[in-house]
């Protein structure tokens, strides 16, 4: 469109020279530790028989996620501070968009789907084997994927049709929605309430799923008898609450702060947590808090 801007200019995390190379190393660091360390969870994953169960299956469909989350907003950022060169086309936008928010809606189903998968292994452990079958375990990661798939090709093409004017400086370190409306000078009444729509069906419904399922398996843990029996109950599902609360307290925070200038960079702080620091520390999460992965691990070397 005539009116729309050819490309946008992302002013990243702040424009001081003498900060550039540090970011760069840093961002570098991180992108090369969270690529190795999901990379090293599926080949475990896939390689080692004593993992082959349902739950491993989504811990490794996890880890293949993150790393292609992680890839939708890293490299550019590193190619920004490497050559200085921020801008990115209207085009490019969008797509970085649709991507991230895929794959960002992947992961909340996902951890959802893994949530629905500790509670039948702790609130129905005789029926665990014939309720999550290697089946029901793929419908799951395949809904997960077509569902985050559907949201985002939903919120992306309304948002492909909007007029961009004004300024083409965006805030922020990638493409992301409330940036991109914000530059918006057309109507966007539909698009609100689609994003609303869209947001409590991959956002919202998966949290409060979560939610309930993980009310459901504490009050189920605090009904074991045993000391022993509960710490081995709760250390099932310890590394995956702790990934949830992680996600989605940075998450909400992020999108409920009020998106005023005062606070612009507490949200990109908060994008930051869980955009590139939680595909991050998932591995080590998963691998330091699980006997059978690091033995695997041992294994492995």
């Amino acid at each position: 469109n005539q009116t729309s801007p050819v490309e946008f200019l992302l002013l990243g995390m702040g424009n001081t020279p003498t900060f550039q190379i540090p970011l760069f190393l840093l961002s570098l660091f991180i992108y090369l530790a969270t690529v190795s360390g999901n990379i090293l969870i599926v080949v475990l994953v896939v390689s080692e028989k004593r993992l082959h169960t349902p739950m491993y299956a989504f811990l490794g469909t996890l880890s293949s996620l993150e790393i292609w989350y992680s890839s939708t907003i890293l490299p550019r950022l590193l190619a920004s501070f490497l050559t200085g060169d921020r801008t990115i086309s209207a085009h490019g936008c969008i797509a970085q968009f649709y991507f991230f928010s895929s794959l960002g809606a992947t992961e909340c189903y996902l951890l959802g789907a893994m949530s629905c998968d500790r509670y039948l292994a702790i609130c129905q452990p005789l029926l665990y084997a014939s309720l999550m079958t290697w089946k029901v375990c793929l419908q799951l990661v395949a809904v997960s994927w077509v569902m985050g798939n559907l949201v985002s090709i939903t919120v992306t093409t309304f948002l492909s049709q909007m007029n961009f004017c004004g300024p083409k400086t965006i805030d922020h370190f990638f493409c992301d929605f409330n940036p991109l409306v914000d530059h918006s000078c057309s109507d966007t009444s539909v698009l609100t309430v689609v994003s609303f729509t869209v947001s409590f069906l991959s956002i919202i419904f998966p949290f409060f799923f979560t939610l309930v399922s993980y009310v459901c398996i504490i009050a189920a843990i605090l009904r074991i008898p045993s000391s022993v029996g509960r710490q081995k109950a709760f250390s099932t599902c310890s590394s995956h609450l702790i990934v949830v609360t992680i996600f989605y307290v940075t998450l909400l925070i992020d999108y409920l702060m009020p998106r005023t200038a005062p606070l612009r960079q507490l949200n990109k702080v908060f994008s930051f947590f869980y955009t590139i620091l939680t595909p991050l520390v998932n591995p080590l999460i998963y691998s330091l808090r699980n006997r059978e992965v690091m033995d695997a691990l041992r294994r492995a070397l």
